[in-house]
């Protein structure tokens, strides 16, 4: 058996010493390349975070409890019994202006002095010129939307006497600055949907409609600055139905549409009540 030559081991020749000068400057290059990757990734991170969608921020849920309604010309808040009583039923409270019907500026004043009785956000609804008073007053920080029920609309500078389109309402001459409806044409124009007797108690009394009211000016409309609601009447013989809709347009309300004359909110009031519950959601 022929003898085992032993294996030889290899050995690794010693690297040759790296000469100091060398190895300073080695520290160095290493030392600013770690700090620029340092300084790249934070840059990356910065420009992930600058580009990641902003999460939106969730609005408070604001609950509405109460409910401010304005009458128009030539009848009193008296109109709103039915939609009043639809609404209480819901637990809501219900507030109605009486407006003195002098002047815009009176009656603008006396609906702000209603909403800052409030404790929290309101609904505030006009019917006919009730619409312009609403229009003016309803950029009150209680208000939180607007309903507007066969009723004007202006925009700035506008009011309703600009807004009247033909044919042309059944207004009698002014007598020391008040306007009143022909009696004998007040059923047909403005309740033609009610009981006789009914129309015919609402033409004998009256409340005086000051001129200057039909000519107070819009300053600021306040469907600008709040969500609204439009209920257009299609029997209406004191707004026109068309106006009526490009009134809603204009101010990108919701609109529904509902069979009546100009007191629908009288002769149907559960559609009424409905709409305002929308306003209120």
């Amino acid at each position: 058996m022929p003898p085992i030559r032993p294996v030889p081991r290899r050995v690794r020749a010693a690297s040759a010493p790296v000469p100091r000068p060398f190895r300073a400057v080695f520290c160095v290059l290493f030392c600013v390349v770690l700090r620029r990757a340092r300084h790249f990734d934070g840059r990356h991170r910065d420009r992930r975070r600058a580009c990641a969608p902003v999460q939106p921020q969730e609005r408070p849920v604001t609950t509405i409890g109460d409910i401010v309604l304005v009458a128009g010309g030539f009848v009193d808040g008296s109109g709103w019994r039915a939609v009043h009583d639809e609404l209480t039923r819901d637990g809501l409270r219900v507030h109605i202006v009486q407006l003195p019907t002098r002047s815009l500026r009176d009656d603008v004043a006396v609906t702000r002095r209603a909403l800052d009785g409030l404790d929290g956000p309101a609904v505030l609804i006009g019917h006919s010129y009730g619409g312009v008073v609403i229009t003016e007053a309803g950029t009150h920080p209680n208000v939180a939307s607007l309903a507007y029920v066969a009723a004007f609309a202006p925009d700035r500078g506008e009011s309703a006497r600009t807004l009247i389109t033909p044919p042309a309402p059944p207004v009698r001459p002014p007598v020391e600055g008040f306007l009143f409806l022909d009696r004998d044409r007040f059923a047909t124009s403005y309740a033609a949907d009610l009981p006789d007797r009914m129309a015919a108690f609402m033409a004998d009394s009256q409340v005086p409609f000051g001129v200057a009211a039909l000519g107070g000016r819009v300053t600021e409309p306040a469907w600008r600055h709040r969500p609204s609601w439009y209920l257009v009447a299609t029997e209406d013989r004191m707004i026109p139905t068309p106006a009526q809709h490009l009134m809603a347009e204009r101010a990108g309300a919701t609109t529904v549409e509902v069979i009546g004359s100009h007191a629908v909110h009288i002769s149907q009031p559960a559609a009424v009540a409905d709409l305002i519950r929308q306003a209120a959601e």
